[in-house]
């Protein structure tokens, strides 16, 4: 019984559960209840999903700050068609007024910051500087999504929201990305932690508007080096509604088992926690599934009610879920 455990005797206590769990399966999204801070308000940006496929998430619920600054499309697809054929239509039109290829001319540009003004004419700076013109709509910034591939060569791991530099066609820019699954038959993707080796990802960035198809290279930073390669790419489509979510999978562990019900306990520490979370479903690294039935005690023990009759060693878990959003750069442009 637990009623009468201190704090550092049920920490160790479920430690040595966890160990002994260790070699069944490995679980990335598992975390820890915290033991002073009630789950309800640790966890309160987070819902339950009947059915991650199926089950409704509202694209403009509770955006970020962020969101107040990004260009959005009504219709990406026909707004890029609509750009392209303005672009081939000037194309068509009279060279009278432009510079013959191969000529040199003199380039004025006006508002340049004094700081950015003097790096690039500074002496040491031997490196050309490229002028592109732009298509509509590519000077404002929006959400991106990247297919993306961890480069072989690169060894160290990559972390979502960590600062790369990205190369997407004559640009430039840094971007913390957001890494998540590409789902075909849902509107929901799960959101990835780390870029893996050896499996496409998609990779979100507040970032200039481009059309796609375009290549993608990028590097990452490393202490007193050269950038070096670090991923591989395609620009996929430009979607601020695009839905990431981040999964966590809280743990608790049944006490006493009573064919399709058990008493299951440190998944919460009180019984409020588990009122608040009653309405959520449960389910079992052996495949059970179930509900939470009641409170029991003061310690945030609680009967549960399953599909199947529960054994004594497996882990009873419950899935929550928030929408994730990629960080915006401290510093878009370097020069």
């Amino acid at each position: 019984d637990d009623e009468n455990l201190t704090k550092e005797q049920i920490e160790a206590e479920i430690k040595k559960i966890k160990e002994a769990n260790a070699e069944d399966e490995e679980f990335p999204d598992e975390v820890e209840t915290p033991l002073d801070v009630p789950a309800k308000r640790r966890f309160a940006k987070y819902r339950g999903l009947k059915s991650f496929r199926t089950s409704s998430w509202d694209p403009k619920e509770s955006l970020p700050q962020d969101y107040a600054r990004i260009f959005a499309f009504d219709n990406f697809t026909r707004t890029q068609k609509h750009v392209l054929a303005k672009m081939a239509e000037r194309d068509e039109g009279t060279l009278k007024d432009c510079a013959q290829r191969g000529s040199f001319v003199r380039l004025h540009l006006k508002n340049v910051p004094t700081e950015i003004a003097s790096k690039l004419v500074h002496p040491s700076r031997r490196l050309p500087v490229v002028v592109s013109g732009l298509l509509q709509h590519e000077s404002k910034i929006s959400v991106l999504h990247f297919s993306i591939k961890k480069h072989d060569s690169y060894e160290a791991p990559i972390k979502s929201k960590d600062s790369l530099i990205f190369n997407v066609g004559f640009r430039q820019f840094t971007a913390r990305p957001l890494f998540s699954t590409d789902n075909i038959n849902c509107n929901k993707h799960k959101m990835e932690r780390f870029l893996h080796h050896g499996r496409f990802s998609v990779a979100s960035v507040y970032a200039p508007i481009c059309f796609p198809p375009l290549p993608l290279i990028v590097l990452k930073s490393r202490d007193g080096e050269q950038p070096a390669i670090a991923a591989v790419g395609s620009l996929k489509s430009v979607d601020p509604d695009r839905i990431i979510l981040k999964k966590i999978v809280l743990t608790g562990y049944p006490q006493r088992v009573s064919k399709l019900k058990a008493v299951v306990r440190y998944m919460f520490y009180n019984p409020e926690d588990v009122k608040w979370f009653k309405p959520v479903e449960l389910w079992t690294k052996h495949g059970r599934r179930g509900r939470i039935k009641e409170t029991v005690g003061t310690h945030g023990a609680m009967k549960c009610i399953f599909n199947s009759s529960v054994q004594q060693h497996d882990t009873v878990c419950m899935s929550l879920y928030k929408r994730a959003y990629p960080k915006w750069p401290e510093q878009l442009y370097q020069i």
